[in-house]
């Protein structure tokens, strides 16, 4: 599975955007999508991800700003960010695997696309 993200951008503090992904290759089996971030400095780190069916999962500081869809038949994942903070600021990618659960681990993931740069001002 090949992943490609987009949308991001420059935006204040208290601001919105959507990132989304899209998958192509072999994506006719089920397939969990995440969303990581790697801040300036840190570790990579859960978002959120969705599996084929809807069942969703957030990292706590997120929940309740961010909103993670999907659509099968366009192989695609958004991630709608609300009330965006400066901490938010970060590289984001999407990432897929096969499976039924809304794995937090990056390691789980096998597939993964190019980062998209978010930066939150204050």
């Amino acid at each position: 599975v090949q992943l490609q993200a987009s949308g991001g951008g420059l935006v204040q503090a208290g601001g919105s955007l959507r990132l989304s992904c899209t998958a192509s290759g072999r994506t006719g089996s089920t397939y969990v999508m995440g969303w990581f971030r790697r801040a300036p400095g840190k570790q990579r780190e859960f978002v959120s991800a969705i599996t084929w069916n809807g069942s969703t999962s957030y990292a706590d500081s997120v929940k309740g700003r961010f909103t993670i869809s999907r659509d099968n038949a366009k192989n695609t994942v958004d991630l709608q960010m609300n009330d965006l903070k400066p901490e938010d600021t970060a590289v984001y990618s999407c990432a897929a695997r096969r499976g039924s659960t809304a794995y937090r681990s990056s390691n789980l993931y096998d597939s993964w696309g190019q980062g998209t740069l978010v930066t939150v001002s204050s």
